[in-house]
């Protein structure tokens, strides 16, 4: 994984994270997996079901866990439910993962706060606005990462850069980038795409994420920095103790 802003953001986004006041996990203890809260299923009429298929990667979270989270956590609702999806579709696909929302959402404030890096939003779509894009890696102040895209993703036909809320490389995007919301398209830039891929990505990489040296494996794989992993071990954490109330 090509993880780029993060570094670009540098010390701000330490600063950041330590205001989260919650300390980051021991070597022994990995973030708790905190909960994901689904709508209650609408009872279905007498007779043949007419009902859709739920939307890949998009169930109907409860709406009520979902306001109240955002308020407790600070995570806007549009990441917050593109992590809570992810992880429930994750866990429905890996079981054995067990990730939970509260990594990602620790990634994504990592990464670009949560698609608000540089004064940024996300779209009601989950678009990130405007396009993330990270600095060449051109080998000056990172890994030498040649074009491998002729540019589709990152808009530069000389070096990759890293893209999208969740910053995937194009190479690696390419391998594991997947629709997040059952719109047919896989695209970095959506933070449901994003988030979705990021889980496949590092359920992968770490296997069981609830023993303690998967989910740094996992983490490392994404970033392999001792300080990045602290920061998303302390963030993860932090919305996992606050979620909770």
């Amino acid at each position: 994984m090509g993880s780029l802003l993060a570094g670009l953001v540098g010390a701000g986004c330490v600063a950041a994270a330590l205001l989260l006041g919650a300390p980051a996990p021991g070597a022994d203890v990995a973030p708790a997996v905190a909960p994901v809260a689904l709508a209650e299923p609408v009872a279905a009429e007498a007779g043949p079901s007419t009902a859709a298929a739920e939307p890949a990667g998009r169930p109907a979270l409860d709406p009520g866990w979902l306001a109240e989270t955002a308020a407790r956590t600070g995570i806007a609702p549009r990441a917050l439910e593109a992590y809570a999806s992810a992880a429930h579709r994750i866990a429905r696909e890996q079981p054995a993962c067990g990730l939970g929302w509260n990594t990602l959402a620790g990634i994504g404030f990592v990464e670009s706060e949560h698609g608000t890096i540089f004064g940024g939003a996300l779209e009601g779509s989950g678009a990130a606005s405007p396009q993330i894009i990270g600095i060449p890696l051109d080998g000056v102040s990172t890994k030498a990462v040649p074009d491998t895209d002729d540019g589709r993703l990152d808009r530069d036909p000389v070096w990759d850069r890293a893209v999208g809320p969740m910053q995937f490389i194009p190479s690696t995007w390419a391998e594991w980038g997947g629709d997040g919301n059952g719109d047919g398209i896989a695209d970095p830039q959506n933070i449901d795409d994003a988030a979705y891929s990021a889980a496949r990505y590092l359920c992968a990489a770490g296997g069981d994420l609830t023993d303690p040296d998967r989910w740094i494996a996992a983490v490392a794989a994404y970033n392999d920095t001792i300080e990045y992993n602290h920061r998303v071990a302390e963030a993860a954490e932090h919305y996992a103790s606050s979620s909770a109330g």
